[in-house]
């Protein structure tokens, strides 16, 4: 890689925020700046739960963004950022708006003859049983969240109601997604290419929180098991799906593939989390980066977009 860029400067590294995600955004942030100021940084770590944080940002040259979920991956802070015209790490307000409403981005996948599973959008007064019979078993998401908050899985009715009350506790966008029998991938971008795919198994139904970030059983296996054949169309897939809703500099698209070996989107992550055990950075070393590396890349790709852009 090119000599470490971040020597001498002062860098904001946003983190914790208001969210659900609120304690992974802390150790996403924390790693973040912790390997920026070993890059010779000054850090300021800034907290948007805190008052007056706004403040601090004008200290800072550029801005890293570890903020997951509403109020950092929704767009908010991306438009604070360009008013202050403070460079910043990752997708930009449309793309950050767009992609935090997995409904928004299904339509628009859809529209575009990307591949992803049918859904309906969930309210108090839906037929429970006419959605059953439309989609089978459904996994139920908040539509506005991250990390699988509020995920259910339904079979029957009575089920899909109560997992539609649990997600609604979320937020009031809620949708009901067909079930897709087969092991879940997902991709790393970074600037205009993926990284190798990573495979995940979960001793349970689905990837929910727990075994996001507590289980021990999850397993992670990068350099995924596909052949290079599959492994080409899948990142052609990610990077489709990326372009589509605006991505630019990183991200995450996360991927189940059927029993048939098709491939289904499920939805992007713009603010990816970046903890010691996160899939960027695993992805990011199974290509050879470190996590300077990454960091490196994400800030240069980050300043050509916003430079782009003006």
């Amino acid at each position: 890689m090119t000599a470490n860029p971040f020597s001498g400067k002062t860098l904001a590294v946003m983190l914790g925020g208001t969210a659900a995600e609120r304690s992974i955004s802390m150790e996403s942030g924390e790693n973040v700046a912790r390997a920026l100021e070993l890059a010779g940084a000054q850090v300021l770590r800034v907290d948007t739960a805190e008052e007056g944080w706004p403040e601090r940002l004008k200290e800072a040259s550029f801005v890293f963004n570890l903020l997951h979920g509403p109020g950092g991956e929704d767009g908010t802070v991306q438009g604070l950022f360009e008013l202050m015209k403070l460079p910043y790490s990752g997708c930009d307000l449309m793309a950050s708006a767009l992609t935090m409403d997995k409904v928004r981005t299904k339509w628009l996948w859809q529209g575009l003859g990307l591949p992803t599973p049918a859904f309906h959008q969930l309210t108090s007064v839906t037929n429970w049983q006419e959605v059953i019979e439309a989609l089978g078993i459904v996994f139920v998401k908040p539509a506005l969240e991250g990390s699988s908050l509020g995920m259910r899985k339904a079979t029957n009715a009575t089920e899909l109601e109560a997992a539609y009350r649990h997600a609604s506790t979320f937020g009031a966008s809620v949708m009901a997604e067909q079930f897709v029998s087969g092991p879940e991938y997902t991709v790393a971008i970074l600037g205009n290419r993926a990284l190798p795919s990573i495979r995940i198994d979960v001793s349970g139904d689905f990837y929910d929180f727990d075994a996001k970030y507590h289980s021990e059983e999850t397993r992670f296996t990068c350099p995924s098991d596909l052949t290079a054949k599959e492994e080409a169309a899948l990142s052609e897939l990610a990077l489709a799906a990326f372009a589509a809703v605006g991505g630019a500099v990183w991200g995450r698209v996360d991927v189940m593939r059927e029993d048939s070996g098709a491939w289904q989107l499920l939805e992007v992550n713009t603010v990816p989390g970046m903890t010691s055990h996160s899939l960027v950075p695993l992805a990011a070393k199974v290509a050879g980066l470190s996590l300077l590396d990454l960091l490196t890349e994400i800030y240069k790709h980050s300043l050509e977009v916003r430079d782009a852009n003006q």
